[in-house]
Formats: structure tokens, sequence, C-alpha cells
């Protein structure tokens, strides 16, 4: 069943793209916990280029193609998806909506598409894969081995059958953006804070309250084997300790334990994208962190083709700035040759708006879009999208 078959909650009948829920997400959260969200690092260019990638392309379409019977099923890593594109991971999602992650898994288990959960989440990664058997798994390692055998142990032993580790998060970015809001983790309590709870009532009782009534002070799940943080105190740190020390014998350790399917995120450069093959990894997610890490990072869209060219056979998925049906499918063309597409942010809004009917309406809008923009490109089925034309738009230069 899609949305387009269900009641619509009042709330979602203006949102019409997913860009229309980061404004009605902006309206609904504290300003502190839309920073953390919406934000990126420092002067945010990296944060705006992601965006400005997709303008540098323009579609050369067909025409007089019979695309009546068309299809967005997608096959990614043995499984038929009903879509190319699938929820990225998001930190903290149980923070700005309610029980955020298991909402975010089960509109991807409703709607068939793959739901990755964030190791920097406030539900116990054991809640989820019950909910939804197929999602997966991300982990920041942690800085000491034995934390780290621990951790992939009990990703394991929870049943998950894709493990995806990001690896661009040696040490925590610079995110002025979230100082300056006030935000922090964990959360400290102050008037400003308390301020912002009282004038946004929707999220204070329909998220916060509700939350610490049924299920007690969310705490950091799955840093580690152990439980971490909690989301809100006066005195406790939350374990920012650093990785600049791990290395590819960390992931060659990994892969010789773990038994089900390792994909590596966070990778720009095809030198690593080949040191990944060698130790082991299923599939890469090309990624800048959404502009999170490094301000001044290259666009993944950049440096796809060359990552795809070096990884022959292997699917090369990508995050970072996606938006649109279009978006999706520049991704997917054979010029730059993606499997599959993550999107975060716009989920994470969808679900504070409205729950796990927003977030399954913004998988149904995009999918449509990317049906729809078949059609007025001439391919019936993703795979026929390897075959789009691209071209550099005027003033965009070359690479």
């Amino acid at each position: 069943m899609t949305a387009g078959t269900r009641p619509v909650p009042p709330r979602l009948r203006r949102i019409l793209c997913l860009d229309d829920f980061e404004e009605a997400a902006r309206r609904h959260l504290p300003a502190p916990v839309f920073a953390y969200v919406s934000g990126g690092v420092e002067r945010n260019q990296t944060l705006r280029a992601n965006a400005q990638a997709f303008e540098r392309l323009e579609f050369v379409t067909r025409v007089l193609v019979d695309t009546s019977k068309r299809s967005t099923q997608t096959q990614l890593l043995g499984r038929d998806w009903s879509a190319p594109f699938g929820i990225a991971p998001m930190g903290i999602s149980a923070l700005s909506a309610y029980r955020g992650d298991l909402v975010l898994a089960r509109a991807a288990a409703q709607e068939n598409v793959p739901m990755i959960m964030s190791g920097s989440s406030l539900i116990r990664l054991e809640e989820i894969v019950q909910a939804n058997p197929q999602a997966w798994f991300q982990a920041y390692l942690p800085g000491a081995e034995e934390e780290i055998v621990a951790l992939v142990e009990r990703v394991k032993a929870a049943g998950y059958g894709t493990l995806v580790l990001t690896l661009d998060a040696s040490i925590a970015s610079n995110r002025e953006n979230n100082i300056r809001a006030g935000f922090s983790t964990p959360l400290r309590p102050s008037a400003r804070l308390a301020w912002q709870g009282l004038t946004h009532p929707r999220w204070l009782f329909g998220t916060f309250v509700q939350t610490l009534l049924r299920h007690g002070m969310p705490h950091f799940e799955n840093n580690h084997a152990r439980r971490g943080a909690p989301i809100l105190s006066a005195n406790v740190l939350r374990d920012f300790s650093d990785r600049g020390h791990l290395g590819w014998r960390h992931i060659r350790m990994i892969r010789a334990m773990w038994p089900g399917r390792l994909v590596l995120k966070g990778i720009l450069d095809d030198r690593d994208a080949q040191l990944a093959l060698d130790h082991g990894a299923d599939g890469l997610i090309v990624s800048n962190h959404g502009g999170r890490q490094l301000d001044g990072t290259v666009s993944p869209l950049r440096v796809l083709p060359a990552i795809v060219k070096a990884c022959p056979g292997v699917p090369v998925m990508i995050d970072s700035g996606f938006r649109r049906g279009t978006d999706v499918l520049k991704a997917l063309a054979l010029a730059l040759g993606a499997a599959f597409v993550f999107i975060g942010r716009p989920f994470n809004y969808a679900a504070a708006v409205a729950g796990e009917a927003g977030v399954r309406k913004g998988i149904t809008l995009l999918r449509d879009e990317v049906s729809r923009n078949m059609a007025m490109l001439g391919v019936s089925h993703i795979a026929d999208t390897r075959t789009a034309r691209l071209m550099a738009a005027p003033g965009a230069g070359q690479d």
C-alpha cells in the first residue's frame, strides 16, 4: 500500500517535495535541535557545494520511447528494493522525532527501501532490527580494539545482515553552528533550552516529554557495546575518544569476524576505494558526511566516476545533498555510475513533522519523482538510466 491510498494527515497536505519538510521542521523543532540536524561545519562551504553539484549537470532526453510500463524497482546487494534510494544514517533521530529510529525503520520496511541505523542513536540497535529485519547498522568504530570487537559481536548477535563502517569521522568536527544555537551532546539544562521547549509545545510534549514518561531518559545506546551518556545532563561528558590511530588493519580485523555484508562509508578518493576492495568490502558509499566533517571537502558527485571506475563489479553508492528525483537519476546515469543513493536530513524532518506517515509520504514523493522523470528521460527501468546522457551546464566547466 502506498501513501496515495491512505488518509493524509492535515499537516502533510501542503508537503509537495522533500524540501517542504525542512521548512515544516524549522517551525516544529526547537532551534538547537533544528541546527543540529540542518547544519554543516564552519562556513558550510561543503554543505552548499553538495547542493550546487547537481546544477552543474544537465540531462539530454530521448523522445518517442514507450515508458508506459516503467518501474523504479532496483536491486542492491542481493535484494530487490522499490526504489533506487534509501534512508541514510542520522544520529540522535529520536530527539527530533518520537522514537525516531523506529519510525524510520518501520516506514522503510513498509515502503521496501533500505534504512541504515546510525550508531549515534538513542534507541537500542536490537529494537530496530526487530522492527525491520532488513535494516543495516552503521558504526563509528570505538578507539580500542577490544571495544571494536565487542560492538561488532553485539551487532552480529542482534541479527543484522549489513554492517556499514563510517570512516570519515576520526575526530569530532568543528560544528560552530551547534554551539551558537545552544546545542551540545549531552544537552545542558539552561533557561535558554527550557524556553525553546516551551515555545515549541508540540515537540516538547509529543517527543521529549512522551519519551521521558514512557522510556525514561534517552542515552546513547550504540556507539559501544555498553550504554553511553544520557542526552540531557548538567555534568556527564560524552565519549569522543580520538580515533586517529585507526587504520586498514582494523578493517581487515572486522572483515575476518563479520560474516555479513560489509559496506565502507566516507570514501572520496579512488585510491581508498581500491584499498577498501582489497580489504574485503562488499560495497562503498561515496560520502562527505553531508558536509558535516571537513569544510571544503569535494562533493561526492564530482569524484563518483573515478571511484566507480576503480571498483568494477562492486556496488558504489552515494549520499550527501540529494533532494529531488532528478538528483537521484543524475547519480545513476552512465557518466557518473552510482548503483544507489542514500538520503538523510529530509527523512529526519519528515519523521519530526509527521512520524511514520511523514516518512512514508517523503519516500512516496521521491519515488514518484523518479518514475515521472524516467518517463521524461525516455527510460523504463532503473538499469536503463545508465544510458542517460549528461552534459555540463553552461559555465560549469570540466573536472
